[in-house]
């Protein structure tokens, strides 16, 4: 009859046949298969991905689900009936505490002669599949690593006061070998997450394409379908390990659903032995985690002479990317505006830093971390500084000041006697005796500039005799330079006998009439 099955017997010859190189024709001539039927056949064999060789090591029974469709065998009474309960049976499982188990127990109670639990689980799964398909997900090496946390948390005791705390489970599987990292930390907070993320890379030995986190707030700072935000601590991260991060779609745990399936072994292979214990310490839970993890992942997985360590080694290891020399440094943000002296304030050491000053009264990004302060405005950034914490304290690039100001922040003592004695011995002499009686260095650095920049005004031959004779005078300031230039006294020969410098005017000195 044309609907009955073909035996699986008879599929083995056609694959055989077929991988000795045999055509269409001479496959079909020899099992006395029809054509359409024969190519049906392979197409399902190219489809299924799997070898000749693998296909031989399958059962008769894996085979005939590989190749007969659920429609081409015959459905007895009892599997309709048994199909017609699954849409009650699927929304029963919703249903919090419900499982398989007690749905079959329920069947069984109503049809005695019904189905057993193996096989009412068995039909259920190919129900399912049939009403709700899901794409199969094909994990590559290297690929990517899936994170999350636990939803039960273990707990460690204070060995002082005795009090329970309890601490959350890191859990991160790497696609295609099934390798597994487990780690206990204090929280589910952003510096606990990325340091589990680094430590599970370093235990990797390499970097994967992408990191693939849940919508926690430590990863994703906005949810979105199609492109959520991403909290920027964690995307500098990435960055520093040159990876990607692809967040798990909300409320879809077919996204991470290797990494779901990871935390229920986790439950069964690591939970069950440490919680034997009292730990005192994370160090200590970790180190329990620690003898655990490495008998899971040594074990040979279920119906597969290899573990996922074998696995790891094998195909993956090779397929990840190198580390980068240095660990990740964890960096802090803060927004704080420009003020107009063109610093910044690090509000967390209470210390200040320049940016470029173009940038004055601009809100800008700060990425600090232990040893480094990098400001950013629009993605870009624009200054970068050891980190400092002297409160009240400047941190100044000479690079990042407007030409005026740069040239008042290079005033030193040095600079004035050297632009001086360019000009003049007298002028450098003149100068060191300005430095030597002003009792504030700013207000010395003044008065230089305004003497030294008569040079650009005038000859400076007049300048030099100006100096030579204010130096006769004994006056040191800018106020005897100008008027001696100003009343033209260095055209003229000295002559101290009967020359006297009148006091130069200023809105500060009461004048010799105050006191009458």
């Amino acid at each position: 009859m044309a609907n009955n099955p073909v035996r699986m017997s008879k599929i083995r010859h056609i694959l055989q046949l077929h991988h000795q190189g045999r055509s269409k024709l001479q496959i079909a001539a020899q099992t006395g298969i029809a054509r359409n039927t024969l190519k049906k056949y392979l197409k399902q064999f190219t489809e299924s991905k799997l070898t000749f060789h693998e296909i031989s090591e399958l059962s008769d029974k894996d085979l005939e689900e590989l190749f007969v469709k659920p429609q081409e065998q015959p459905i007895s009474e009892k599997l309709q009936t048994l199909f017609s309960l699954f849409p009650s049976i699927d929304k029963e499982l919703k249903k919090k505490g419900m499982t398989r188990q007690l749905l079959w127990e329920q069947y069984k109670a109503v049809h005695p002669d019904g189905f057993g639990v193996s096989q009412f689980k068995h039909y259920y799964a190919r129900w399912k599949a049939q009403v709700n398909p899901v794409m199969r997900m094909e994990h590559k090496a290297g690929d990517k690593l899936y994170v999350d946390f636990a939803g039960d948390k273990l707990s460690v005791v204070d060995p002082v006061s005795g009090e329970i705390k309890a601490v959350e489970v890191f859990v991160a599987i790497l696609g295609a070998s099934q390798l597994t990292y487990v780690e206990a930390v204090a929280s589910q907070g952003k510096e606990d997450f990325i340091a589990a993320c680094e430590n599970a890379i370093h235990f990797c030995g390499g970097v994967p394409q992408a990191i693939v986190p849940d919508n926690l707030k430590s990863a994703v700072t906005k949810s979105s379908k199609y492109e959520p935000t991403l909290n920027e601590t964690f995307l500098d991260f990435a960055q520093h390990y040159s990876t990607t991060i692809l967040p798990a779609r909300s409320y879809r745990p077919r996204d991470k659903a290797l990494v779901e399936n990871a935390v229920k072994i986790v439950y069964s292979r690591i939970y069950a032995k440490v919680r034997a214990r009292v730990y005192h310490s994370l160090e200590q839970l970790n180190a329990a985690i620690k003898v655990a993890l490495e008998e899971h992942n040594n074990a040979h997985l279920k119906g597969r002479n290899y573990s996922r360590r074998q696995q790891f080694e094998e195909v993956e290891r090779a397929a990840l990317m190198p580390l980068p020399p240095l660990r990740y440094e964890l960096k802090k943000c803060l927004y704080a505006t420009v003020a107009k002296n063109g610093h910044v304030a690090l509000s967390a050491d209470k210390h200040y830093y320049s940016v470029p000053y173009r940038f004055i009264g601009k809100k800008v990004k700060l990425l600090f971390s232990r040893h480094s302060v990098e400001i950013y405005y629009n993605y870009e950034r624009i200054a970068l500084h050891t980190r400092a914490r002297l409160a009240y304290h400047y941190t100044t690039d000479k690079e990042h000041l407007a030409s005026a100001h740069r040239f008042v922040a290079e005033w030193t003592p040095q600079k004035f006697i050297s632009w001086a004695e360019a000009i003049h011995e007298d002028v450098k002499l003149y100068i060191l005796k300005v430095l030597q009686r002003k009792q504030h260095p700013e207000q010395a650095y003044k008065s230089c500039v305004g003497i030294l920049s008569f040079a650009k005004k005038i000859e400076k031959e007049r300048l030099i005799k100006a100096c030579q004779r204010a130096l006769g005078y004994g006056a040191y300031n800018y106020k005897t330079i100008q008027t001696i230039l100003e009343k033209e006294l260095d055209k003229k020969d000295p002559s101290p006998e009967t020359e006297q410098l009148s006091m130069p005017l200023h809105d500060n000195i009461r004048g010799e009439h105050y006191y009458q």
